[in-house]
């Protein structure tokens, strides 16, 4: 059997495993129009993750995805509110929108489900919150996390408290800002609160102190596994230029 009839036999097997399976219909394009690469892409994107299961294939197959087909994820997310239309499906897509930079189509997305018994849903607030910061509208972000914070005590996010410090410090607020970066920085899953709680020490004239936040955050690093300090390198990378 030669080879273009071996290729084409594989083009026909995944175009009608597309149709089967009720996959996207670019992938017919994208699969007859570039033999090897729209095969070979869809093998990785659709098929593998089903057949591995694992993480690392998943991952592979989202970020070839991304590339093959970019809007597929916010896609599914519209798709998810026009069919469940409940909380979750809305918070996914103003995350899709948010990653996207679309802040304005992610805030209307979130203040469309705040209502009725979802009328102070934690998840909508923060991801509204979000999405305002990013916008420079630091008064609705506040607005929202400390709604979030009075209706929903026991939500307990690292990342929206870190983001009410920003909101403050970007704000203006900064004597409230830096009691909110003490009191997560010791709580936070990472570098970056503690970095930016030394930030603004050093912003208010208190160099002493900012410079021994930074000095305790890379030695917590340097005895930290070599998989935090990767995850980290950025915040890191900052702290010590903060104290050259």
């Amino acid at each position: 059997m030669s080879l273009i009839v071996l290729s084409l036999l594989i083009q026909v097997a995944l175009i009608v495993h597309v149709l089967r399976t009720g996959r996207n219909t670019l992938w017919i394009l994208a699969i007859g129009l570039l033999p090897f690469a729209g095969s070979l892409a869809y093998l990785v994107v659709e098929i593998l993750p089903d057949l591995a299961g694992g993480r690392t294939a998943r991952r592979a197959g989202r970020g070839l995805g991304r590339w093959v087909d970019p809007d597929r994820s916010l896609r599914k997310a519209r798709t998810e509110v026009e069919v469940a239309g409940n909380v979750d499906a809305r918070r996914r897509l103003a995350e899709e929108l948010t990653r996207r930079g679309r802040y304005q189509e992610a805030i209307e997305v979130c203040r469309g489900g705040l209502v009725g018994v979802f009328e102070h849903d934690p998840t909508l607030l923060h991801e509204l919150a979000r999405a305002s910061f990013a916008i420079g509208d630091y008064a609705g972000a506040r607005t929202s996390l400390e709604r979030l914070e009075r209706h929903n005590p026991e939500f307990g996010s690292a990342d929206a408290r870190l983001l009410y410090a920003r909101t403050l410090e970007a704000g203006g607020a900064l004597d409230e800002a830096l009691r909110e970066y003490a009191k997560v920085a010791p709580v936070f899953p990472g570098a970056e609160a503690r970095l930016r709680y030394g930030q603004l020490l050093k912003r208010l004239g208190r160099t002493e102190e900012a410079a021994r936040e930074f000095r305790e955050l890379l030695e917590a690093a340097r005895i930290s596994p070599a998989h935090y300090r990767r995850a980290q390198a950025e915040w890191l990378g900052i702290a010590r230029r903060e104290l050259g």
